[in-house]
């Protein structure tokens, strides 16, 4: 396994994150377990989940799930950078979803509770809320650090001046503000090669990609369906959409010899300030398969190819102006 630190800190994690996503809702705990028990024999320490996995409102069925594996023991949570989230709908009364001091205070403690921990190692803002100032999100962020509950601070789904703005509040404070961004990034996607990198790479905050297959769009999809097996209504659209671009995707890799999914792995692993794309397998062989991303070497030429299937964005102003 291959290791990098978080953004700016000195905090070590796998380059690539285990995604506890499916956990629950497709994935039965047994296999959750086993699955999380591979990851640690392949050397990922870093697994992200949020409150709102599992997806029944209040329940936080997927993180219930990490804790119960964590309560085997075996040092399990020992070896384990755990982040979650908060942000996202976990009850119908006010101050059970967003971003305030108090559903901080609230949802820190709740998530403490099902993961079976006395803390979290990066504890995330599930997307940006406007409402909030950052002296009051700060304020309630820096009190759960003094007290030994949360270590890091990260956020998801911010844009590039939120990153800015994030940080210069927190560096006025004192405090060590964002170190990380989860993202959406993958070929298919590269609108945060505008802003959002060029930011993160200013401030050390450390890129964890989401969505790197492109909910399985670059994961090899027409090969799939020539072999019989169907896409969802979902897809079916999106391939239609982007076809022409698969069809040459999918032979360029076949041409260098490779599995689709691991070369958008290995693509994003290339890219400025991203620390650890995070994959969700369903089954342990999608994350054994996994793996050989890291082993993936693309040559300029491949990776020329690739911007010119997927044109990717110069940073701002220049990829618009002169």
């Amino acid at each position: 396994m291959q290791y990098a630190n978080l953004g700016r800190t000195a905090l070590k994690v796998s380059r690539l994150c285990l995604g506890t996503m499916n956990f629950g809702p497709v994935t039965s705990k047994e296999d959750s377990f086993a699955i999380m028990d591979r990851a640690l024999e392949h050397g990922i320490n870093f697994f992200d989940t949020a409150d709102v996995y599992g997806w029944k409102k209040g329940e936080g069925v997927t993180e219930r799930i990490i804790g119960d594996w964590f309560a085997q023991g075996g040092n399990r949570r020992e070896k384990v950078v755990l982040a979650t989230k908060f942000y996202g709908d976990m009850g119908d009364w006010p101050n059970t979803s967003r971003i305030n001091k108090l559903h901080i205070r609230n949802a820190c403690e709740a998530s403490l509770k099902r993961l079976k921990t006395d803390y979290i190692d990066l504890y995330q803002m599930h997307h940006v809320y406007r409402e909030a100032t950052w002296d009051e999100i700060w304020e309630g962020l820096e009190l759960l650090v003094q007290q030994g509950k949360v270590l890091y601070v990260g956020s998801s789904n911010f844009a590039g001046w939120h990153i800015v703005q994030a940080n210069e509040a927190a560096k006025r404070r004192n405090f060590l503000g964002l170190v990380s961004e989860q993202s959406l990034y993958n070929l298919n996607a590269r609108h945060v090669e505008r802003d959002l990198l060029p930011a993160c790479e200013a401030y050390g905050v450390g890129v964890i990609p989401w969505s790197p297959l492109a909910g399985g769009l670059l994961g090899g999809v027409l090969q799939k369906i020539e072999e019989g097996r169907r896409a969802s209504e979902g897809m079916q659209k999106a391939i239609a959409e982007n076809r022409k671009k698969l069809e040459k995707w999918e032979k360029l890799c076949r041409s260098i010899g490779e599995e689709p999914a691991n070369v958008a792995l290995a693509w994003l692993l290339t890219r400025p300030a991203v620390t650890a794309p995070i994959i969700g397998p369903r089954t342990m062989e999608q994350l054994d398969g996994s793996l050989r991303a890291l082993e993936i070497e693309l040559s300029p030429k491949v990776l020329q190819k690739l911007d010119e299937i997927f044109p990717g964005y110069k940073p701002s102003p220049e990829g618009y102006a002169w």
